[in-house]
Parts: structure tokens; C-alpha cells; sequence
């Protein structure tokens, strides 16, 4: 895309039976916890030193009773990210430009 990269990523987290101040390479997953699902969107410019145009992430319970309607507005924000930086419809946010009037001669 001329306008930059886009990445999307799918997560699913799971809580596991070990301390934090004691990481474990191997530690069991707890069954009967709750697994959220993370998605995260990510657009950046083509510049030399990549910066982010637009981002998006949410992390959602997997047994939510809504989780239609979340799956659907993760998509809508996700496609919205991946058109960020294309087209004449690009989004201009104050301090972007800056004018000053010159003095009379």
C-alpha cells in the first residue's frame, strides 16, 4: 500500500499458575479462568523511520454475551486504521499547520 503499512494482530491470553516475580519458562494454564481476546491495528507511514499514522486495540472477554457486535466495531475500527494516510479524505488536526501574518514593510 503506497500509503503505508498496515498490521493487524489476533491475541488470546490466558492466565497461567505462575508468580510474576518468579517467571517460569513452563507454566500450566489455568482452565477455568477467563481468556480475553486482544486485537490490535496498527498503520504506518513509509518514511525511513516508520511512525504510527493511526492505531486501534481492545481486549475482550471471549464468553461476553456481546461478542458479535464487539467483533463487528473491532472490524469497523480496524478497517478505519488501515485507511488512515490515503486519499484526499486525510484527517488535519489542530497544530498540524502553522501561519503567521509578516510584518509591514
Amino acid at each position: 500500500d503506497p500509503s503505508g503499512t498496515f498490521v493487524q494482530l489476533r491475541l488470546g491470553l490466558a492466565q497461567t499458575a505462575c508468580r510474576k516475580r518468579a517467571p517460569q519458562r513452563h507454566c500450566r494454564v489455568l482452565e477455568s479462568r477467563r481468556k480475553p481476546i486482544c486485537l490490535a491495528c496498527y498503520k504506518f507511514d513509509t518514511s525511513d523511520v516508520p511512525k504510527v499514522l493511526d492505531k486501534y486495540h481492545n481486549c475482550g472477554p471471549s464468553h461476553h454475551l456481546a461478542a458479535k457486535e464487539i467483533r463487528q466495531r473491532d472490524e469497523a475500527e480496524c478497517r478505519a486504521v488501515e485507511e488512515a494516510g490515503k486519499g484526499g479524505d486525510t484527517l488535519y488536526l489542530p497544530g498540524m499547520f502553522a501561519f503567521s501574518r509578516g510584518l509591514p514593510a
